[in-house]
């Protein structure tokens, strides 16, 4: 039996339509998954499984997804112990966890990647890559500066933007 977390990449089912992290939760349990729990109602979850490869696990839940919520979302799912690992290793661990956002990928990142994002980020954001996640500490409000505009599936591939708080938040919930 295997400890997994899974991130949506949205929620958001179209105007006004958010999915419910009961609806989510249900879905979850429907497809086998046990001990479902969310954090917040950002798509975020917590669930055990039956030992299988990360992609197996999120074409599971992409595909149940579909079938309950009549919408594709790309779904991230690490192992708990992945999961541990990502929180401990945050490169910025002095700065204000609501400013800083971990794109969580399903493919790593390379150095490309991150000499692109530098030459757009403003002065004052930092940028590193660990294990393939992006880290960004945006030193204010993410919503406040223009780099999240690139921090899209067309320019970095499949992935998922949660703050470090909520990144905490889950590996506390593991323990």
């Amino acid at each position: 039996m295997t400890t997994y977390v899974a991130l949506l990449h949205s929620i958001v089912l179209g105007p006004g339509r958010r999915v419910l992290m009961a609806d989510l939760k249900a879905m979850a349990a429907e497809l086998g998954f046990r001990d479902v729990r969310s954090w917040v109602a950002t798509g975020n979850l917590i669930f055990e499984g039956e030992d299988a490869p990360l992609a197996t696990v999120e074409s599971r839940l992409e595909a149940g997804f579909r079938t309950r919520f009549g919408k594709h979302v790309d779904i991230i799912a690490r192992t708990a112990e992945a999961w541990k690992r990502l929180a401990a290793r945050n490169p910025f661990p002095n700065g204000n966890g609501a400013d800083i956002g971990i794109r969580v990928m399903r493919k790593p990142l390379g150095p490309d990647a991150l000499s692109m994002l530098r030459r757009l980020a403003a002065p004052g954001i930092a940028l590193a890559i660990s294990d393939g996640d992006l880290w960004i500490d945006f030193g204010g409000k993410p919503s406040e500066t223009r780099l999240l505009s690139h921090l899209t599936t067309k320019k970095l591939g499949i992935g998922t933007l949660r703050n470090a708080n909520t990144v905490n938040a889950l590996a506390a919930m593991l323990d």
